[in-house]
């Protein structure tokens, strides 16, 4: 199968050459293109996100060998989570090579997160299937090498922790609410309201719900916390 120049950069970016081409194409190919001749990403994204899983896992231990489970758990949370991938997608361009159907490509599917994210994790399973395990595991530690060496030791979520917090307290879990919604649709940006029982509140606005409201939980956390 011959590839084009494109895609040969990006294994450049990578630093993988596939034998089986043909599994780099299927994990850039997005279901809103995909046909019965041309399989998407879907099933190996379910097997990427394994193989990331396994391959963080041993990472986490043979960088810190006395941590116990408490702290490794957030660890690999913020490692494999779908923001991260994304992050690390965009790092090496991946959105440039992505195959989308013209509705995503209007909507602004090369920067969306979530398409990221699952490609990534696809890309991941293709090495897997392409050159094996050590082959993906290599990939991984080259790419998200530093993300693991500087993982902050208690990597929990903002919001996960604002709730811990607030739950010590006594208190009943924060509410978030949406306030505001700017931007095309596909670009929104959303503004979030956290709310305590007490009537602490925080806002912060990010370019997805789930952005805003970590956003607005870790803001309000800080403010607790000072």
């Amino acid at each position: 199968m011959k590839l084009s120049a494109e895609l040969k950069s990006f294994m450049d970016r990578i630093g993988y050459r596939f034998s089986k081409p043909e599994l780099l194409v299927r994990a850039l190919t997005h279901a809103s293109i995909s046909s019965p001749t041309r399989p998407d990403n879907q099933r190996l994204e379910f097997l990427g996100d394994r193989v990331l899983g396994l391959a963080v896992s041993e990472a986490l231990l043979q960088e810190d060998k006395a941590a116990a489970e408490g702290v490794l758990a957030p660890r690999f949370n913020a490692l494999v989570r779908k923001e991260t991938c994304a992050e690390v997608a965009g790092k090496i361009e991946l959105g440039v090579v992505l195959k989308l159907g013209k509705s995503e490509m209007v909507s602004g599917g090369r920067r969306k997160a979530a398409l990221l994210g699952d490609a990534m994790e696809a890309v991941i399973a293709a090495v897997y299937l392409d050159g094996g395990y050590e082959a993906a595991r290599d990939l991984i530690l080259r790419l998200w090498g530093d993300r693991i060496a500087d993982v902050d030791a208690d990597a929990r979520d903002a919001k996960t922790a604002l709730q811990e917090f607030v739950q010590g307290r006594g208190e009943a879990p924060p509410v978030y609410a949406v306030t505001r919604k700017d931007g095309p649709d596909h670009a929104p940006r959303f503004t979030i309201d956290v709310r305590l029982q007490s009537g602490e509140s925080a806002e912060a606005s990010a370019g997805s719900k789930r952005e805003a409201e970590q956003a607005a939980a870790k803001a309000l956390l800080e403010r607790l916390e000072t």
